[in-house]
């Protein structure tokens, strides 16, 4: 059996301020940067050997923080960057028109193919998520990785191993800095394979995020 952590990110300025960022970036705030403090003196006695993280800046921050506390070095994977978002990437989410938030909304209330202009459907990122999960497959007998990610992109991957389509109403919520287990096992009990063992626990922050999904 191999277990695998999954983190979103910390706060980052534009979740604070309800902005869209998809593969475009902003910097953690003084919360983020907290909070993956946090998430590192959460997992460092839990004999992490590889932390890997989305290249995206505010993944690689966080990642960068709890790597340090577990002392190993961060591998980047671009397969783990979150949702392309298209033309909407860098609008503030009170200003969208009412044809853009109908665009936004395909994304998360269970419409098959939904996707944004310019954008990636929640299969294609379901598909890519799922590809680098698996690698951690072909890590060393023992090994114990923490991924770090986005919250589409780990609601997309947790909701596929529950058996649900990657475009399924979205209702997980992954809060910044939150930390999920999945493991890959064979059980008399369970599907073979990849289960989901916990997800979205935030025990671990002393205070909460105030991105998008907490209003």
């Amino acid at each position: 059996m191999i277990q695998v952590y999954l983190v979103r990110h910390g706060e980052t300025l534009w979740n604070a301020a309800r902005r869209i960022q998809g593969q475009s970036d902003s910097a953690l705030t003084q919360k983020g940067e907290q909070q993956a403090h946090q998430v590192g003196e959460r997992v460092k006695t839990l004999g992490i050997t590889h932390v890997i993280s989305s290249d995206l800046g505010r993944t690689r921050r966080t990642a960068e923080i709890i790597a340090d506390a577990c002392g190993c070095d961060v591998i980047y994977d671009p397969r783990l960057r979150e949702l392309n978002m298209g033309v909407l990437e860098q609008r503030p989410l009170d200003e969208l028109t009412e044809e853009e938030e109908s665009w936004r909304r395909t994304l998360v209330n269970g419409t098959e193919g939904g996707r944004i202009p310019e954008g990636e459907s929640m299969s294609e990122l379901a598909e890519r998520m799922q590809a680098a999960l698996n690698a951690c497959l072909s890590l060393p007998e023992g090994s114990r990785p923490l991924i770090v990610s986005h919250g589409m992109a780990l609601g997309a991957l947790v909701s596929t191993l529950l058996g649900l389509p990657a475009w399924a109403e979205r209702r997980l919520r992954l809060r910044n800095c939150s930390i999920s287990r999945v493991d890959y096992q064979q059980s008399a009990w369970l599907a073979p394979g990849w289960v989901v063992e916990s997800a979205g626990d935030i025990s671990h922050l002393t205070e909460h995020a105030m991105d998008e999904l907490q209003r």
